[in-house]
């Protein structure tokens, strides 16, 4: 296997993380080796995309069928008025590649769904799933589980969001079903009917990628199994231990 190096534009890039003790040249080196996909590349996308760029992650997997529209704009500020009318992975990855030319970015124009969620998620380290469809979370969490991938779900509302890491096929850590059930599907509110706050989505979103880097690079607390819950309405934040859900199928799947 070839030994995987950073170059000198590289070590430059990344100084700020390298000189990080919990991150360090093993880390960065990790981040560079590792694949990221994305479900939904509007509003937590958005800055997960770049910051996840931006740190040096080896490849970004890009996964969402829609196109940009003006009303985006107020809050998915990975995209600028000329991309209006533009697939979001593609101007997303334009972005992205703007920000660091050392990662590779693959494009998938595409609506996830039960039939193909395992080829869409396939060779991926870590999943971020930032979908405003609660089926396409139900499609991501179920592939996420049986592949052993890492998924970081997060959610955002008018003024409030949740952040949460699964890896439910470990003996004690729940998964995203353990949360929500088994229900097939449930109505969604829609950011055009409800409204949402522009930097609220900013702020999940960073933690998502936050959360999907700490995922690779392996420091401080393991948050896999706790749920944050941020009130930005009235500037709070709290975060709750998930359990597994005795009669989930994740668990009876384990067993």
């Amino acid at each position: 296997m070839e030994r995987v190096t950073l170059g000198a534009d590289e070590l430059a890039r990344y100084a700020r993380h390298i000189v990080l003790r919990e991150i360090g040249g093993v880390g960065q080196i990790r981040l560079k080796c590792a694949s990221v996909a994305l479900v939904g590349a509007g509003g937590i996308g958005s800055p997960a995309i770049q910051y996840l760029a931006a740190a040096g992650i080896g490849r970004l997997i890009l996964i969402d069928d829609d196109r940009v529209e003006l009303s985006n704009l107020q809050r998915q500020t990975i995209f600028r008025t000329a991309d209006v009318g533009r697939t979001k992975v593609s101007a997303a990855a334009d972005a992205a590649r703007a920000i660091n030319p050392h990662i590779a970015i693959e494009e998938r124009a595409a609506r996830l769904d039960p039939g193909n969620a395992a080829q869409l998620l396939a060779d991926a380290t870590v999943v971020i799933d930032g979908s405003d469809s609660f089926a396409t979370r139900l499609a991501v969490a179920d592939a996420a589980f049986a592949a052993h991938i890492p998924l970081v779900s997060a959610a955002v509302g008018q003024f409030d969001g949740q952040l949460a890491v699964y890896r439910g096929w470990e003996s004690d850590k729940p998964c995203y079903r353990c949360l929500v059930g088994n229900e097939p599907g449930r109505e969604a509110v829609s950011c055009a009917e409800d409204g949402v706050m522009g930097p609220m989505v900013g702020m999940i979103g960073s933690l998502a990628a936050m959360e999907a880097i700490r995922a690779i690079s392996f420091f401080g607390h393991d948050t896999a199994g706790e749920l944050l819950i941020a009130d930005l309405l009235y500037f709070r934040m709290r975060t709750v231990r998930l359990q597994k859900d005795p009669a989930c199928r994740c668990r009876i799947t384990n067993s």
